[in-house]
């Protein structure tokens, strides 16, 4: 007779739900004196990071915000932003961060979408979400972050909460560190797709507990890193590391506007250990002007993400004494699913070959369960590097669906694993490597952008019979927005026409940089051929 292993009972003592709502609690517990933010002249040790967030939660609960709620922000990479991370969650709520360069029309679809109940904004951008508020018909509890070091101060509306009043609230105990439920939504975040409207996509505290887990391991991160957070906290919630750095009792050095000045100075005066940030962020450091560098003594690990870092920058970055490790994901994926992981040989070939190998998206990270490439016949590509077929994935750190979008959410996991829409091959070693977007999402300076919105737009430039919309290479951005556009017979337009008219009908950064004009190529079946003008806009770009 078996021995009965199953029926050994769950319980409290054995069986405890996964958030990294507890990576807080425990740090602070263990290091309360350690530093834990560091932000121009204020500095927090983990104790009073984790008053203040209590103190917070404290406050959105007796809103009667609690689970379910989504609690919204549009702010930059401050104290203010880490500490929502853990205080919205810790209510209850859900955590929506809103990319800080989106129009007033896109914010306001965000704030319906999500049925935001409050929305916390730094004082510099309360002009996007002022004008956002005039189309949307939710109508959130308003509290501002009115930073020192902003910029800008424009004037504040007559009925708003200061931030300030947040972190002056009684709280009577610690079990908001804890969930019910594991596989409750922690976040929401929304991505562009293909459709031109965001969709939004949510996270669990499982999968978010597990992606820090992972990173740690994965990316070899030690007890108490310095970390620079150059990554928008907006993008995959920072890819996750404000809950990774906490974990591993780190101190983050937040950053409100990049500048590679600013980033060789607070590495040099922070003795920073590791940063991120898209291969944009890596080119302005090595395009800085000579005097703004710094070529420092310890080696300083980097994560990149995006469009395929150039091997020339990966070659730059190896000068700064920085080892650069390049990951992919997805939005879908809270952030990065594969890491370029370096082998003990590589260290025999030359910068530019390791640069190369570097350069490709790579093999799964320890909290991911399946990466696998599949061609158009639902069967596994060979590895040659060569035979195309579109990545999906499987794990703990795929979203659990799109929000109000049951036919997406269907369409994405139909095959019994997330598929990417991004198409890549398999090398000979196993890694894998991107080779083209199956979505059309173009990538600018770690920006996803959608090539079906910004044609919607210039579809309704009245001279405008057809458009088709492409990336185009670009050495400081990776890659921007390339407008292919042939005009009515009556119709007539100028490059400069075509940019202007999209200028207040989307973000300034979507907007096309380049507009050709002529006849635009079909197929057989009437569809344009992308394909054939991805290639001129790579030759172009080389010109």
């Amino acid at each position: 007779m078996p021995l009965d292993f199953e029926n050994l009972p769950k319980n409290k003592a054995n069986y405890v739900n996964l958030t990294p709502l507890s990576f807080l609690n425990r740090t602070a517990d263990i290091y309360p004196d350690r530093p834990a933010i560091i932000y121009n002249d204020i500095k927090y040790n983990w104790e009073e990071v984790r008053k203040r967030c209590l103190s917070i939660a404290a406050y959105l609960k007796g809103r009667g915000i609690g689970k379910s709620d989504t609690v919204s922000l549009l702010t930059f990479n401050t104290p203010e932003m880490f500490e929502a991370h853990y205080a919205i969650p810790m209510s209850g709520a859900v955590l929506n961060t809103i990319n800080t360069r989106l129009d007033a029309n896109t914010v306001g679809y965000i704030i319906d979408h999500a049925e935001s109940k409050l929305f916390i904004v730094d004082r510099e951008l309360w002009p996007t979400l002022k004008e956002a508020l005039l189309i949307c018909k939710t109508k959130p509890e308003i509290v501002i972050i009115d930073d020192p070091a902003a910029l800008n101060k424009p004037e504040l509306p007559k009925v708003f909460t200061p931030y300030a009043d947040l972190l002056d609230c009684n709280y009577e105990d610690k079990s908001c560190f804890t969930v019910d439920d594991e596989w409750q939504a922690l976040s929401l975040n929304y991505t562009s797709g293909t459709t031109g409207r965001p969709k939004g996509v949510v996270y669990h505290h499982r999968g978010s507990f597990l992606m820090s887990m992972g990173t740690a391991a994965s990316w070899g991160l030690p007890m108490h890193p310095q970390y620079l957070y150059t990554v928008p906290m907006f993008h995959c919630n920072g890819w996750g590391h404000v809950w990774t750095i906490t974990l591993m009792a780190g101190t983050t050095i937040c950053l409100r506007a990049f500048s590679p000045e600013k980033v060789f100075k607070l590495i040099e005066k922070h003795n920073v250990t590791h940063f991120g940030g898209a291969p944009i962020v890596l080119n302005m450091l090595a395009n800085a002007p000579k005097e703004q560098q710094i070529i420092f003594n310890n080696t300083v690990e980097v994560m990149t993400a995006g469009a395929p870092p150039p091997a020339s920058v990966l070659e730059e970055m190896s000068k700064f004494n920085f080892n650069v490790s390049h990951v992919y994901g997805l939005t879908e994926t809270y952030g990065h699913i594969l890491l370029s992981a370096q082998q003990d040989d590589w260290s025999e070939k030359t910068i530019t070959e390791q640069a190369s190998l570097k350069s490709r998206q790579g093999v799964r990270f320890s909290m991911t369960e399946e990466v696998m490439v599949i061609d158009d016949f639902g069967l596994p590509v060979p590895q040659d590097g060569k035979t195309m077929g579109e990545i999906f994935i499987r794990g703990n750190t795929v979203m659990k669906g799109y929000l109000k979008d049951r036919e997406a959410t269907e369409q994405a996991f139909k095959s019994g694993y997330f598929g990417s829409g991004d198409l890549g091959v398999i090398h000979s070693d196993g890694y894998i490597e991107l080779k083209d977007r199956a979505k059309d999402i173009i990538i600018s300076g770690g920006e996803n952008i959608s090539s079906v919105e910004i044609e919607k737009v210039i579809y309704q430039h009245p001279s405008v019979n057809e458009v088709a919309v492409v990336a185009m290479p670009d050495k400081k951005w990776g890659e921007v927005p390339c407008a292919f556009v042939e005009l009515t017979t009556e119709g007539g337009a100028t490059e400069i026409e075509i940019i202007d008219f999209c200028l207040d009908k989307m973000a300034r950064f979507k907007r096309p940089k380049k507009v050709i004009f002529g006849v635009l190529p079909l197929t057989a079946t009437g569809k344009i051929q992308k394909k054939s003008l991805r290639d001129r806009a790579i030759k172009l770009a080389k010109d």
